[in-house]
């Protein structure tokens, strides 16, 4: 085991996505109000992720993916990306009281380091570094030498497509079989199975202090 991949949301921090995402939603949709009604702005927004998801170009980062997508059907200025950075920068931090630190996030987050592995941030590459390094910082996980990332901007492709974990595998320069997953999502996670590396799901009542022990008992 070279390496190690951390999902975020339902796993190193305790949160509802889908909770986030509407409060995002309406934070954002905002911003954008003096061009969209929200109603219609959040239902471009949604189809651009959509199209994003399921991009398969490796030639386009996921967030020029999600504005390639996004300002061609809002007729929109591509100019007005800044809004998003703006929204980033001053509203997301806004949103911490939507999550809730897991006491064992920094434990095992030291113990994958302590292993002498590569350590990654695999959560889904939907938001640029800004968003994704302050869901860290909410977990308490922020300031540790990671190998990677994974964000809008340096990912061209998302979960639960396994061509996101080959192209982790890539980066990092660690074989697949090489590598172990922990996540909290059997669709989002799960394929990392199928290109290869070992997975750990928090499922059926396993928490971080079994993925814990899962990787000391890997390691003997």
């Amino acid at each position: 085991m070279k390496a190690i991949l951390f999902d975020l949301d339902g796993t190193l921090l305790d949160s509802d996505f889908d909770t986030l995402i509407e409060e995002y939603f309406q934070g954002i949709s905002a911003l954008f109000a003096r061009w969209l009604p929200p109603e219609q702005f959040v239902k471009h927004l949604m189809a651009s992720t959509h199209a994003m998801l399921s991009d398969d170009d490796p030639g386009r980062t996921n967030t020029q993916a999600f504005a390639d997508e996004f300002f061609p059907r809002t007729n929109l200025d591509p100019s007005l990306m800044e809004l998003f950075e703006q929204y980033y920068r001053e509203e997301f931090p806004k949103l911490k009281h939507l999550a809730k630190t897991n006491p064992l996030a920094k434990d095992i987050v030291e113990l994958a380091f302590a292993h002498n592995s590569k350590v990654v941030i695999a959560t889904n590459p939907l938001f640029p570094l800004a968003p994704t390094e302050e869901r860290l910082r909410w977990a308490g996980v922020l300031e540790y030498p990671y190998s990677l990332i994974t964000h809008g901007d340096n990912m061209h492709y998302c979960k639960p497509n396994p061509k996101y974990y080959l192209e982790i595998s890539e980066v990092i320069g660690v074989a697949p079989e090489d590598c172990l997953m922990i996540g909290d999502d059997p669709e989002f996670d799960g394929p990392a199975a199928k290109v290869g590396m070992d997975l750990f799901l928090l499922q059926g009542g396993r928490t971080l202090a079994d993925a814990m022990q899962y990787i000391s008992a890997k390691r003997r």
